[in-house]
């Protein structure tokens, strides 16, 4: 096995010696090597021990401190006492097989955790573990992340991690973001960039600004989301977690029970104390109930490495439980299922006008211009006039912009600021969603600019695979007008959405929804509902819902706070993913459940009628537990 830690093969050393003595033992008794009068005497024990104590020593050193604390009942106790009543007994080599079996299955449990924290292990390593600042005088002090101050001017190295967020004011390069979100592809950056901490550098030399502190960094969430994970235990654990709390005492209890009442009841209690001791022995190996208390959080431990993977945080493992019970999704329209960008969609020309007529004489007014609309417009065209030829620009706030290019007249605007300058405007030329910017020259109407905010390219065909996950119903909820909401359900082929809602209008749509999941019989707790947003101003309705998913790269720090799931390349296409690792992680831990219990009782009760002896013990425990693991490490390969 490779990758195993210093403690690990000390252990699995310790383990091999106890195996080869114990067969060597074996193999001398069976060959007569060994006096038979020696062999049949108490003094047998002593070779046996060694072996034990070399594969068992910590085992019997936590049973003891266990006790010391008053917390007696675990596997260590269980096992401890089990095998010294089968030394007690003379069942010499079963006493030494139950805990050389235990602890291999201990080491499978340790090799396995180890495996399924690799994925969060790597995670772990995006922290920065210095920064270089550049002083006024141009040179450069090594510094801790910790002691980085927004304005701070940050020079990053090729292959050096980002220490905190910021935007590039030099430079130009690649960024690797895999630790992140687990895409392979580098993304690239220029000066006015934004960057994210956690990122490693390229092959050049980046010169960045300090947008934030280290703690409030994107990568210092990350980690404080990764470190308080492991306290959200989902129901399923917090159940064996319970059941393993009382169902220990009582087998301890059943087991000193079994020893001495069924020999009193026969009246021949010297004769029959030693068989039953060994059956009571047998007992208390067979119900250690590490099967469970094992296997189930481990898939759920392997559950969330998984969906890191696929480069989404889940802050606990009941998310993950929830997540496989989704039946409503809820989702925010602008940065969640649109790109949160204004691109100029389309183009009518009137009187004679080409688009690119259009398009040109709207950029050259709208180049000086700070709004995202007149933005996007610029963008939109190729051949833009020279800077020379525009003058006289004029903004009249909320209404349009005006400015001569070249002797003409430009005037850009909406419905009202043509209709205050007396401009007609043709009427139902299109019939599209968006903000209609109208477009004239010299007072005259030469057609219309539609921009709008797209949809992401894998919207649509990751709406389609969360309804073919069994996805009831998706709801689109959003502050745009009822034309624009309706254009982009259609195009992504969501039934469901309310439009010109406010923050708080969302936050009542939630509750409603929720209200009539719950108010339908027997859904309480087989249906949730999850909500993915992106905003600011999305933080309430991510608190509200049963799951909050948030896009993390370009979602606001308080969406990322509020939410329980987040998304850190901002695809949808990694929430179907992550409902079938939920499923299949809910799907391993029944299957570790009900397999476990019917092994264990089944052996309880043939080993309490003498049928089982020590090996079906072992077994029962060891080799449950050891299939349990295993099937629980099925996760690692999502």
């Amino acid at each position: 096995m490779s990758g195993l830690t210093k403690r690990q093969k000390k252990d699995l050393t310790r383990i091999i010696i106890a195996f080869v003595l114990f067969v060597l033992l074996i193999v001398l008794e069976h060959t007569h090597v060994i006096p038979e009068s020696f062999a049949h005497s108490y003094w047998m024990i002593i070779p046996w021990l060694v072996p034990y104590f070399i594969v068992g020593q910590d085992v019997i050193r936590k049973c003891f401190l266990g006790i010391s604390h008053g917390q007696m009942f675990d596997e260590s106790f269980l096992m401890t006492l089990a095998t010294v009543g089968a030394f007690g007994c003379g069942e010499l080599h079963e006493a030494v097989a139950v805990m050389l079996f235990y602890q291999v299955g201990e080491f499978f449990q340790g090799y396995a955790v180890g495996k399924s924290r690799g994925a969060i292990s790597e995670l772990m390593s995006i922290a920065p573990d210095f920064a270089n600042r550049e002083e006024e005088d141009g040179s450069i002090e090594v510094i801790d992340p910790d002691d980085i101050e927004v304005g701070d001017i940050l020079v990053i190295k090729p292959g050096e991690k980002i220490p905190t967020d910021g935007v590039v004011i030099e430079g130009e390069g690649l960024i690797n973001t895999s630790a992140l979100t687990g895409e392979s592809m580098p993304r690239s950056v220029r000066t006015g960039d934004d960057v994210i901490s956690g990122c490693i550098n390229g092959d050049t030399l980046l010169r960045v600004e300090a947008r934030k502190e280290y703690d409030d960094s994107t990568v210092a969430q990350i980690l404080e989301m990764v470190e308080n994970a492991a306290s959200k235990k989902s129901r399923t654990e917090n159940l064996i977690t319970r059941f393993a709390r009382y169902y220990t005492p009582a087998v301890v209890i059943g087991a000193v029970l079994l020893a001495f009442i069924p020999p009193l009841i026969s009246g021949h209690f010297a004769a029959e104390f030693g068989t039953w001791v060994l059956r009571a022995c047998t007992f208390l190996v067979i119900s250690c109930p590490c099967a469970l208390v094992i296997s189930v959080p481990l898939a759920f431990f392997g559950g969330i490495g998984a969906a890191s993977r696929e480069g989404v945080l889940v802050k606990g493992s009941n998310y993950l439980e929830m997540m496989s019970k989704l039946d409503t999704i809820v989702t925010d329209k602008t940065g969640t299922l649109t790109e949160g960008k204004f691109k100029v969609s389309m183009i009518d020309a009137a009187n004679g006008y080409s688009t690119e007529d259009i398009i040109r004489y709207a950029a050259a007014v709208e180049a000086g211009s700070t709004h995202p609309i007149g933005a996007a417009i610029v963008q939109a065209c190729d051949k833009p006039y020279p800077a020379s030829k525009v003058k006289d620009e004029q903004n009249f706030a909320g209404k349009g912009i005006s400015a001569k290019v070249g002797r003409d007249l430009i005037c850009v605007g909406n419905r009202g600021f043509f209709e205050e300058n007396g401009i007609e405007i043709q009427e139902d030329i299109v019939e599209a969603a968006g903000t209609y910017c109208y477009v004239a020259r010299n007072g005259k109407y030469i057609g219309t600019i539609i921009v709008a905010d797209m949809p992401k390219a894998e919207a649509k065909k990751a709406i389609a695979d969360l309804f073919a996950e069994n996805v009831r119903r998706i709801v689109m909820l959003t502050g745009d007008s009822e034309k624009v909401a309706a254009q982009v359900a259609s195009e992504l082929g969501i039934s469901d959405y309310k439009a010109g809602l406010l923050p708080l209008d969302k936050v009542k749509a939630v509750e409603d929804l929720l209200a009539e999941i719950s108010g339908d019989e027997g859904s309480s707790n087989d249906r949730k509902l999850a909500f993915i947003g992106d905003g600011i101003n999305d933080a309430p309705v991510l608190s509200r819902a049963d799951v909050g998913i948030a896009m993390g790269s370009l979602g606001s720090d308080a969406a990322i706070e509020a939410a329980d799931i987040v998304i850190m390349d901002d695809k949808l296409s990694r929430i179907p993913a992550v409902i079938r690792i939920a499923r299949k992680t809910m799907s391993i831990s029944r299957a570790n459940i009900v397999f476990a219990l019917f092994v264990k009782f089944a052996c309880l009760i043939l080993g309490a009628i003498g049928i089982a002896n020590m090996w079906a013990a072992v077994f029962a425990d060891v080799g449950v537990a050891v299939i349990c693991i295993l099937n629980s490490m099925r996760m690692l390969s999502k």
